[in-house]
């Protein structure tokens, strides 16, 4: 399994970043190959995907906030394609500002197998420049919007 960590700055307070976060609509406008999004119930999403022969991947999200901290988790794991473990972290810099911080679990096999692409450290690379462009694009929403 490879692991990646990603993290970035918002101008914005803690609790706007988790709200827009929440937002499923909107992971099309941030979520790179996403091409739609919606709530499947009972903790779960829908996610249509590019590059998977125009399938579907599951994922089964939860929340949580830390003990005795304003840090909030959301974590998620795809089901019905490549496995993709994660977790999203919001945390408060000052009431103005907060960081998103993304960890990510993956087998790279089932990623190239899955939206095909490079492989070893080219498909590597691609994957956290994917991850950093969300993030910057997420931050563009969520900005603009507040």
């Amino acid at each position: 399994m490879s692991r990646l960590e990603e993290q970035i700055d918002l101008n914005v307070p803690t609790e706007v970043a988790w709200r827009h976060l929440h937002r499923l609509e909107d992971y099309p406008q941030f979520v790179g190959g996403v091409r739609e999004a919606s709530a499947a119930g009972d903790g779960r999403a829908r996610l249509g995907v590019s590059g998977t022969g125009g399938d579907s991947l599951d994922a089964e999200f939860s929340d949580r906030t830390k003990a005795r901290s304003d840090t909030r988790e959301m974590t998620w794991r795809t089901s019905g394609g490549a496995e993709i473990t994660g977790t999203c972290s919001v945390l408060p810099i000052d009431e103005q500002h907060s960081r998103v911080q993304v960890r990510m679990e993956y087998d790279p096999a089932e990623i190239r197998d899955a939206f095909g692409g490079p492989k070893g450290f080219a498909q590597v690379s691609a994957i956290e420049r994917t991850v950093r462009d969300d993030l910057e694009r997420f931050k563009d929403l969520v900005e603009r919007e507040h």
